[in-house]
């Protein structure tokens, strides 16, 4: 297990003076703690896979912490989508959206869910045991706040390290338990550099910069965690984004033949497992409050008109518009149709659906 770690920040898209001073100064405040390699890199997003940024990410190894302006679950499947893979870190600094209650799913829920939520292509995956931390820099306008989450989890890390290598002294987890003035480390991960003394060469930080300018782009990217690999999306878009593998899993094949500024694909997708980082609306963008859509209206929840339109006719409208504007003809509700009566046939409404049907008939 490697004894240090990798922050990467990733700088936002556009030229805010005030978003680029807050990556700046978490940079700036990292280059003083030890034991920390620092990789600044274009907009996450943006990055394409040959590219000396993604090449940079893709040679780090060991744990990993993520510095973005996207969403936590965004960025954590931007990364895999890139072949940069790993376990969930868990964080405790979190953006407003992420902790709103009701949000997500409890363990019971899962547990009590129908079987085709649970057979999703992540749980058909081996997946490295190494662990990434995404750390959305929407959560907070401090720097300070940024490094000791960074720190702590650094910290974690080390003691991790400690507990596992057996080449360091027998005596160097006694010191993290029972620590001397010296080689104290505290939660916030202060006193971290008496570790060096202890058989730990963490040493100080280091920094790369990858300069290169990236073009902005639009494409899906899919939560595998969440995808059941039931081909709607596939079915659906009409422009060759999606394909499959040679296990017949989908995949986002040709990303840049994507319509910019078109989501439609993430509204007929029946777990949300289909996310727009760059999108205004949240819930498309990734924040956690996709995960409630299974309990409140899908329409309004992912930014539709309260006209009454289903999330699927919203889809429809805004495929039809990306296909007039590619001068082809429009198809309406076309590969809907067979979604609508199958889900119509085989979910009588419930209490929930009963009560919401009161609501409508109240406003």
């Amino acid at each position: 297990m490697a004894k240090r770690i990798s922050v990467v920040v990733s700088q936002g898209p556009s030229k805010n003076p005030v978003k680029r001073k807050l990556e700046e100064d978490i940079v700036a405040a990292l280059l003083f703690e030890n034991g920390i390699d620092v990789t600044v890199v274009p907009n996450l997003y943006d990055i394409k896979p040959d590219s000396t940024g993604m090449l940079a990410l893709k040679s780090i190894s060991g744990n990993m912490i993520v510095c973005s302006w996207l969403f936590e679950r965004a960025a954590h499947w931007v990364l895999d989508r890139n072949d940069i893979s790993g376990q969930v870190g868990k964080i405790l600094l979190q953006d407003a959206y992420e902790e709103e209650e009701g949000n997500e799913f409890a363990e019971e829920d899962l547990e009590n869910a129908p079987p085709e939520l649970k057979s999703t292509v992540v749980s058909q995956r081996e997946i490295t045991n190494r662990k990434i931390y995404c750390l959305d820099l929407k959560a907070s306008t401090r720097a300070d706040d940024f490094i000791a989450e960074a720190k702590r989890i650094q910290r974690a890390n080390l003691v991790q390290v400690v507990s596992l290598n057996d080449v360091i002294s027998g005596g160097a987890m006694q010191r993290l338990d029972t620590p001397t003035k010296d080689t104290a480390i505290t939660k916030d991960g202060s006193g971290i550099e008496g570790l060096a003394t202890s058989g730990l060469d963490i040493g100080p930080a280091t920094v790369k910069r990858i300069e290169n300018s990236q073009g902005r782009r639009w494409y899906p990217v899919i939560d595998y965690s969440r995808c059941t690999n039931c081909m709607e999306c596939i079915d659906f878009c009409l422009f060759g984004v999606y394909g499959v593998d040679r296990i017949d899993t989908i995949l986002v094949e040709q990303p840049d033949n994507c319509r910019k500024g078109c989501p439609a694909c993430s509204r007929v997708c029946p777990e949300n497992a289909i996310m727009f980082p760059q999108h205004k609306t949240p819930a498309i963008a990734g924040s956690a409050e996709g995960n409630a859509s299974m309990k409140i209206d899908l329409s309004q929840l992912f930014g539709g008109p309260a006209d009454g339109k289903s999330a699927e006719e919203i889809a429809a409208i805004e495929r039809d518009e990306q296909l007039l504007i590619a001068g082809r003809d429009a198809v309406g509700m076309q590969g809907l149709e067979r979604r609508h009566s199958v889900t119509t046939a085989a979910a009588p409404k419930d209490d929930l659906d009963k009560l919401l049907d009161q609501l409508d008939d109240f406003e």
